[in-house]
This record gives structure tokens, C-alpha cells and sequence, in this order.
């Protein structure tokens, strides 16, 4: 089963997303960019509430858009993320050259806080650099976009480059997740590559990305993705 991970701003959204069935809730800003940060004392009191109701339910926070070159940024923005008790702290690679990326990646894998590399894949995957982040101990990879405006995910990285990175990650041991501008007609070819977990924020909101979280959206997308899932198997099985 492909798990659905609901991208929520507020505590109201976080509820909803709980009581919608997401598997996981994922904090952030989207406003203010494709990895748009909350503040850490709006992520603590998002995170208290939802432990109060939902002790079960993984909760990442993303620590907004940040070039891999940014260290410093990114160290002090990742140690105050990783202190608001969440389970994941999201972290974009994005910028910069292969080995930049490669700095970052081993700067961030340290076993506290449990870090999830986000590969901002507007321009495509460079799968050496993703090779190397399977070799370091993240307990899950994702890929995604930054410009939503320009599409889906499957509009800038081709199907047979997205099964590579999800064979990559899984074959490592990771969780792996994908996200991306993702809808609802995007669902088979998710269900085709199988990750882990799939990312969604405006699919779930009345109008784009930045409007709110309709709960009747995230019940419905929930639904048709396990019955989509299910029918992908089933042709498997039967070959």
C-alpha cells in the first residue's frame, strides 16, 4: 500500500488530515515556497496537539527552501526543526553542483535528527548524487518539485527515472516517497512505481496549493489511491 502523506499548515489542517486518513502529516509554510518552513513554535504547538489525538501518526517538518551550499543555514535551521518533536526533518537538495549536494548529504546524515534528503527534481535526478545518499544512513529518500506552476512531478522527471530512484532507495533499505504537483489522474502511475509514501498538498485544498485543506478532497484521494493501488496488483497477480 502506498501510504498518503498530507502536507499541512496549522493545527486545524493537522487534525483534519488525522481524521481524513492520512499516514502521515507533513508541516509546512506553502506559501512561502515548495519546502516553506513553519516557524518552530508554530511546529511544536502543531506537533502537541496532533500527539494529544494521534500519538501514532509520523509527523516530518520541512525547514524551507535552501541552496546546498547554505551549511551554516541549513545546520541551524535543521537542529531547530529536529528539536519541535518530529519524527522526520525534511531537507531540500537543490543548487549547486554534484559535490555541493554530496557535502550536504553527508553533513546531514547523522542518526539525530532522523533527516529525509529531498531531491528537487525540476531539471531531472542526478542519480550519482542520489547513489550516495542511499550509501548514508537517511531512513527515507524523496523526490519533488519547486516550481508547481510548471506541472507534476512526472512532467520534469520521465517514469522509467522515477522506478530507477524508487528501485534505488528500496534496494538500500530506505522508505522512499514522491511528490510534486501530484493529482488525482496521477494515481495509477504511482500505483505503477509503487513508492512508500506519496506527497500531496494542493490536490487536497479548495483551489491551489495555498488555499485550505478540504477534508472531503484528502478522504476522497485517500480512497481512490488504495483502490487504484489494489487494481495495479491485481493485474500484476494475474499477469
Amino acid at each position: 500500500m502506498i501510504r498518503l502523506l498530507a502536507s499541512v499548515r496549522d493545527e486545524a489542517e493537522a487534525l483534519a488530515a488525522a481524521a481524513g486518513g492520512a499516514d502521515f502529516i507533513d508541516l509546512k509554510e506553502p506559501s512561502a515556497g515548495a519546502l516553506g518552513g513553519l516557524a518552530p513554535a508554530r511546529i511544536r504547538e502543531i506537533v502537541a496537539v496532533l500527539r494529544q489525538v494521534r500519538p501514532d501518526l509520523p509527523i516530518s517538518a520541512t525547514i524551507g527552501d535552501h541552496a546546498a551550499d547554505e551549511l551554516e543555514r541549513i545546520d541551524e535551521f535543521v537542529a531547530a526543526v529536529g528539536d519541535c518533536d518530529v519524527d522526520y526533518v525534511k531537507v531540500g537538495v537543490a543548487g549547486g553542483n554534484a559535490q555541493t549536494q554530496r557535502a550536504l548529504l553527508e553533513r546531514l546524515a547523522a542518526p539525530v535528527p532522523a533527516v529525509v534528503p529531498v531531491f528537487i527534481a525540476d531539471r531531472g535526478l542526478d542519480f550519482a548524487v542520489v547513489e550516495h545518499a542511499c550509501r548514508l544512513p537517511f531512513p527515507a529518500l524523496m523526490a519533488d518539485t519547486e516550481d508547481k506552476r510548471a506541472g507534476s512531478l512526472f512532467d520534469c522527471v520521465a517514469v522509467a527515472d522515477l522506478a530507477r530512484f524508487v528501485a534505488l532507495a528500496r534496494r538500500a533499505g530506505k522508505l522512499v516517497g514522491l511528490s510534486g504537483g501530484l493529482r488525482e489522474h496521477h494515481l495509477p502511475n504511482l500505483a505503477a512505481l509503487a513508492p512508500d509514501f506519496a506527497g500531496f498538498r494542493g490536490a487536497l485544498c479548495e483551489g491551489t496549493r495555498v488555499a485550505t485543506l478540504a477534508p472531503a478532497k484528502l478522504a476522497r484521494l485517500r480512497d481512490v489511491l488504495q483502490v487504484t493501488v489494489q487494481a495495479e496488483a491485481d493485474e500484476v497477480r494475474l499477469g
